[in-house]
């Protein structure tokens, strides 16, 4: 068991981070004493406060922009680059050298990660760094400010638990581990930001979540962040006369949230200038993009303020007066957001996809379709059978009542549903500070429940949405030294490694492949699965690629399944892992027979070792995180 004295919480966030801590030295039971860290940032040239978030903003400023000192930070001295409040409002005026939605790019496959691609549209005489190395700021920063706060409580001697998206595939985890060891995270675990929302709630009851929920009930996390959105489902469940709470689902990587809204919200008021003969170039368009962000975010966490005004300023002397002035209403956000994002559908409702074109400038793979209510529905329709297997909730409406002694699991499975029911919603993100989306998006569930005879979702309320993930998180690490309540889940999809067959070569006629399950849905952290005895053979002295699937919806699946065939629901294909194996005293090019070997690591990450035969050598099977797009 862990002796040190603070659980630190860290939201690694697209637009916001910040960072809560449990003092386990005065906290008993669910009864926790947490706070939230105010973080010391710029918030202008040579000024310093102390805010409850760090914009996820970098600031690379050309060299004589800002006079020495400006950039001084109380533990560091000067330094070439800002982070935080200061490297927002800067950026918003210089957006050429505004580093923004790096986390969005860390999980993005068709780049590489490590190489300075950000700003991706900043032009050559512009420094550019790697989205590994902006989140490595952002989390070296956090580490900082909280060294600087807590002198007497180092850091790297806390437990520390970052947040990532629920859907973010093994590379995009491993990626987000290596950012947080680069950054000084010695003893650091990963969390799905949907279930520190969920823990958040919980601390925050007192206690009290269980008069809230009940046995049967399956939750719903509905997640907006600023650039993805995560759902997840979690069911409540009774095991020897404890209620215990166990997630069952999560949706696939949507990269859709806020940053989408601002850019719709961006071209909403570019086309108010148009009409009285104002016309914004492409620079002055991500400029009104970054003044439209925090302009919403005035809107949404501020009900008095019905208007923003907005400057962006001007590149050449076509524009009167040198900047553009205009302003964001709340009306425009609201229709904008509303009808845009959150759609009145049905049930049936499906992400559209359009005909690509051809060439395309290379950037963040954003979700085609911008109804996050048609991504709702997909995904519950796509989980109508997550419950089969989950002890205590099989079966059907009827004998769920028998099963639980209550009337809770009547959403849950019912006989001829076309999607999963929850009987509860939580909700995510700074999006929702926004009650007309809550009452769009339970409106529309509801609306759905209806149609198939079931009874209405109920909305848990108390929600923290700015500081839910980071308070979460510092919970979550309270929770595993054996304190307060623990969602059970595991690995939040099956893992399956492609196997081509050996046959003769054939015109026109690719080898088959089968999937073999490497790792099963649900593989708890810090367990290990040895595969059967089937052996591969390995190429060593030079790079060996293999393809590499994950499935959220085959949960009976154990290690070893090999499948032969499966449909495009059931199987998406991710990343590529590759083995690059030293030669070792063998010849460069030598087939060395070896076995596979899978385990979750306590942080989190999904890890494969190649064990040759007779041997004690293993050699670790790493996810290439490269990406296979030219740089």
């Amino acid at each position: 068991m862990s002796d040190a004295r603070y659980s630190i919480g860290i939201d690694l966030g697209t637009t916001h981070c910040a960072l809560s801590f449990v003092d386990t030295s005065a906290s008993d039971g669910e009864k926790t004493a947490q706070g939230v860290l105010p973080i010391a940032q710029l918030t202008g040239p040579g000024a310093i406060d102390n805010l409850e978030l760090l914009p996820s903003f970098l600031y690379l400023p050309h060299p004589d922009e800002l006079a020495s000192g400006d950039l001084y930070l109380p533990w560091t001295g000067q330094r070439e680059f800002a982070v935080g409040e200061l490297a927002r409002s800067r950026g918003a005026a210089t957006p050429i050298r505004l580093v923004s939605s790096a986390k969005s790019w860390l999980c993005h496959p068709g780049v590489d990660r490590r190489a300075a691609i950000l700003p991706n549209d900043a032009p050559p005489e512009v420094a550019r760094v790697s989205p590994l190395e902006s989140s490595v700021r952002y989390l070296t920063h956090l580490r900082e400010a909280w060294d600087h706060a807590h002198p007497d409580a180092p850091f790297g001697e806390q437990d520390i638990t970052v947040t990532i998206p629920a859907s973010f595939d093994p590379a995009a985890r491993e990626l987000t581990a290596e950012a947080a060891e680069a950054a000084g995270y010695g003893r650091m675990t990963l969390l799905e930001e949907p279930q520190a929302a969920l823990y958040s709630w919980i601390q925050k009851s007192d206690g009290q979540w269980r008069k809230q929920v009940k046995v049967g009930d399956i939750i719903l996390v509905v997640d907006v962040g600023g650039g993805t959105t995560d759902l997840s489902l979690i069911a409540v469940i009774e095991r020897e006369g404890n209620l215990e709470l166990h997630r069952v689902a999560v949706g696939e990587h949507i990269l859709l949230g806020g940053d989408n809204m601002d850019l719709a919200l961006a071209h909403v008021v570019a086309r108010k200038l148009a009409a009285q003969g104002t016309q914004a170039d492409a620079w002055q368009l991500r400029a009104l993009t970054y003044a439209c962000r925090s302009a919403k975010e005035t809107l949404l966490s501020d009900p008095a303020t019905d208007t923003v005004p907005l400057v962006v300023p001007s590149r050449g002397s076509k524009l009167i007066g040198g900047s553009i002035r205009t302003e964001l209403t709340r009306t425009e956000l609201t229709q904008t957001i509303l009808e845009g994002f959150f759609p009145q559908v049905d049930s049936a409702a499906r992400p559209v996809s359009r005909a690509r074109v051809g060439l395309t400038q290379l950037g963040l793979p954003y979700a085609q379709d911008a109804g996050i209510t048609r991504h709702l529905a997909a995904f519950l329709g796509r989980q109508v059978g997550a419950l089969a297997e989950l002890e205590g909730l099989r079966g059907t409406a009827g004998n769920l009542v028998g099963n639980l002694g209550g009337d809770a699991g009547d959403n849950a499975a019912v006989d001829g549903a076309s999607f999963l029911h929850p009987t509860a919603v939580l909700f995510n993100g700074g999006v929702f500070k926004s009650p007309l989306l809550i009452e769009r998006i339970m409106g529309t569930l509801n609306s759905w429940l209806a149609a198939e005879g079931a009874a209405p979702a109920r909305l848990l309320e108390g929600a923290d949405l700015d500081l839910a993930v980071a308070r979460g998180a510092a919970y979550y690490g309270y929770v595993r030294r054996g304190k307060g309540v623990r969602i059970r889940g595991g690995t939040a999809r099956a893992y399956y490694i492609a196997i081509e067959s050996a046959m003769p070569a054939v015109p026109g006629l690719e080898p088959p492949v089968q999937a073999l399950c490497i790792a099963p849905f649900g593989m708890e952290e810090g367990t290990e699965a040895a595969l059967p005895a089937q052996e591969f053979g390995l190429v060593v002295g030079e790079p060996v690629h293999f393809r590499f699937f994950g499935s959220s919806v085959r949960r009976q699946d154990q290690v070893g399944t090999l499948l032969d065939y499966w449909g495009p629901e059931e199987l998406q294909e991710l990343d590529e892992i590759e083995a690059s194996l030293p030669a070792a005293g063998r010849t460069p090019g030598e087939v060395v027979p070896v076995k596979l070997h899978a385990r979750v690591t306590e942080a989190g990450t999904l890890e494969l070792e190649a064990i040759p035969r007779d041997s004690d050598e293993r050699w670790k099977v790493e996810f290439d995180v490269r990406g296979n797009a030219p740089a």
